[in-house]
């Protein structure tokens, strides 16, 4: 009998220890996610003189392996927790082995030239995502089992999102100011690598406990053990039915890729907006403190929201504030300044929704399924939404690239001025506005297709 079948434990409360255990592990999420999107395309273009489309190329490139890899690691991870009742061993790989690739990624020098040196980068950085997949895969899964209860599973993800948020804003303004601690900028982004990995995975191996309460918490006999097939091609057509049997998990899916693509988008151009829009490269911590400070007082009360009115409908409201602020900021084609900050801070408060509420709804999709159909997949499911996630993100960058490639965006190497064309600062405001507004309203209209509500889950 799995976990989600079972109705008493839709009433027991997570420990304060467990929900602290768990949210920890945003550190290595939210680190991960903000700063390669933040500075490492910038890295290529402006440091290493690698070309805007061959940054996104090397991005993409790494995202792409991502996608590859999450469906096996969750198969995988689900025969582990059959086999041991523990989906720990693969989170505490990747929190051991992702310092020393995240900060090779950094460590390449301008001295080696633009070709050498987008090559070692692909090649790290293609490390570091593997190493990440081993962490995460597991790490969201980890809800399922952890909890069955609708709203619990809510107040678990809210939590987490308050660390994420806080990650988010120590990473993306922490970082530049690592890189900017020093004369040298080739010292600078090492000293930012070295310093980001060891913080991201010392989050992922105190992260990687709360398995273990997975584990306690479900029997032995209660575990799930219709888990995908060995062999490669078996794993990928495990990951497949998932999407096809799932019409709830296809929905959100699809929404959260799509919104994951329009917050990559404007991840990705923060940096360019705050050198170039707004004169100051320093400014992208200011853009951050815009972006995740209201955030991360927001988080509590979008729990409330998703209380009171449902996770589904507190997850549109969220989206349409989110296309609301992004599309005010096109006016800084013709008056960049101050104000900007004012609508990033409304894009912030709508953030910290779009990052809580999908993911408390994945472990409902998750649990209806098994409840449905009677297989204990939350690997393979988290596989296929991870992948997803990569997409969206991955693909942000490579909007970005591409319209700094077709306006023609000049890149240099570290310590040379350069000038941008009028052309090319239109396309970076165009990419931090109207393209994550038009990708937000197409997730409105996935997300029309979710059906499940609480009755569905608590029944």
């Amino acid at each position: 009998m799995s976990t989600a079948a079972r109705p008493e434990a839709a009433s027991v409360r997570l420990s304060a220890r467990t929900v602290a255990l768990y949210a920890i592990g945003s550190l290595g999420t939210g680190g991960y996610a903000t700063l390669p999107g933040l500075v490492l395309t910038y890295f290529l273009t402006d440091n290493l003189g690698v070309a805007a489309l061959t940054a996104g190329l090397i991005v993409t490139g790494a995202k792409i392996w991502d996608v590859i890899i999450d469906p096996v690691i969750g198969a995988a991870s689900d025969r582990q927790y059959a086999r041991t009742g523990s989906r720990r061993g693969f989170m505490v790989a990747g929190g051991l082995t992702l310092p020393v690739f995240f900060a090779l990624t950094f460590a390449v020098p301008p001295s080696w030239g633009p070709t050498a040196g987008a090559v070692c980068v692909l090649l790290a950085f293609l490390a570091t995502a593997t190493s990440f997949s081993l962490f995460q895969v597991p790490y969201v899964a980890l809800p399922t089992e952890l909890t069955s209860g609708y709203d619990e599973r809510t107040r678990l993800l809210g939590w987490r999102v308050v660390v994420l948020t806080a990650a988010i804003l120590l990473f993306g303004a922490g970082g530049p100011e690592l890189r900017g601690a020093t004369a040298d900028p080739v010292a600078g982004y090492l000293l930012m690598g070295v310093v980001a990995g060891v913080v991201i995975g010392v989050g992922m191996l105190i992260a990687s406990r709360t398995a273990d309460a997975a584990a306690h918490h479900m029997a032995a006999d209660e575990r799930p053990t219709a888990v995908a097939p060995a062999g490669l091609r078996e794993q990928y057509a495990a990951g497949v039915r998932t999407l096809r049997r799932s019409q709830p998990f296809r929905a959100l899916l699809g929404t959260f890729v799509l919104q994951a693509l329009a917050t990559g988008t404007m991840l990705a151009g923060a940096q360019y907006v705050a050198t170039w829009v707004l004169r100051s490269e320093d400014a992208v911590t200011l853009v951050f403190l815009a972006l995740v400070g209201p955030a991360l007082l927001a988080t509590p009360g979008w729990t409330v929201v998703a209380r009171r009115l449902g996770k589904e409908r507190a997850f549109a409201l969220a989206s349409i504030l989110f296309l609301i602020a992004a599309a005010s900021l096109v006016l800084a084609v013709w008056t960049p300044g101050p104000w900007m900050y004012g609508s990033i801070a409304v894009a912030g408060i709508a953030y910290a929704g779009l990052q809580s509420l999908p993911m408390a709804m994945l472990p409902d999709v998750i649990s209806h399924d098994e409840r449905r159909t009677g297989r204990g997949q939350a690997g393979t499911f988290t596989g296929v939404w991870t992948a997803g996630e990569t997409v969206g993100f991955a693909l942000g960058a490579s909007a970005v690239s591409l319209t700094l490639a077709a306006t023609g965006y000049v890149s240099s190497v570290a310590g040379t001025t350069t000038q941008q064309p009028d052309a090319a600062i239109t396309g970076i405001v165009l990419a931090f506005s109207i393209l994550p507004a038009l990708l937000m309203a197409a997730s409105l209209l996935t997300l029309r297709r979710y059906r499940l509500r609480r009755a569905d889950i608590d029944a």
